[in-house]
């Protein structure tokens, strides 16, 4: 049996929260998944994150959270798990600012109704704080939420693909829907001068969510 990769020079802390994590994870995918399968994805999620994180505490955390959206996007992919409800994936470069807007949006919009995730080309190693809080004046709370990137079997398991100046970063897969939103970046700009990109990226998910069916709360 090939034994299960974990990432070198762990402390105790977080070899403890990582095997947490990977119980949980075998607790929720118990039926789907093998624990081989997930630990793969769990240790390899670390390892997106742990080259340029300068605070490590919350990477275990965060590496269960990312294995968790990949697990859901292969199952599906495998037809292990399908409820029926789309999924449209938010991309731009720095996942940091417009691409978790718009998720942030989707999510509050559709409710259950639908699936939204979102993933950078060049992910930062921190949220975007005037986004945050331009989205917490109209009481959406996007401060927990971590820039990441896409992995394929995110982008394959996506029903709408919704690109915001990644380019030609962006992944192509056939027989999915793509739209390109041109918008400003945020980087870098005060909440004054955010408001207007979160305006605009508001009245397109709500077109988005007319035309795929979905009414909006």
């Amino acid at each position: 049996m090939t034994e299960t990769y974990r990432p070198p020079d762990l402390s105790v802390d977080q070899q403890h929260a990582l095997l947490t994590a990977a119980r949980n994870l075998a607790d929720e995918f118990s039926g789907v998944f093998g624990r081989p399968t997930i630990e793969r994805f769990l240790y390899s999620s670390y390892d997106q994150f742990a080259g340029a994180a300068t605070i490590v505490d919350y990477l275990p955390l965060i590496a269960e959270r990312f294995a968790r959206q990949r697990l859901r996007a292969l199952a599906r992919i495998e037809g292990g798990h399908h409820d029926g409800k789309p999924i449209v994936l938010f991309l731009c470069v720095h996942n940091a600012g417009r691409s978790q807007m718009a998720m942030g949006f989707f999510q509050h919009l559709a409710g259950d109704r639908a699936i939204a995730w979102s993933g950078g080309s060049e992910p930062a190693e921190l949220m975007n704080p005037a986004a945050v809080e331009a989205m917490r004046e109209l009481g959406i709370d996007i401060s927990e939420e971590f820039p990441k990137p896409w992995t394929d079997e995110v982008v394959r398991a996506a029903d709408v693909v919704v690109s915001m100046g990644c380019g030609d970063a962006c992944p192509v897969f056939p027989g999915k829907r793509y739209e390109e939103w041109t918008l400003d970046d945020p980087k870098g700009l005060d909440v004054e001068a955010v408001r207007p990109i979160r305006d605009e990226i508001e009245r397109r998910v709500r077109h988005l969510l007319d035309e795929l069916e979905i009414p909006a709360r």
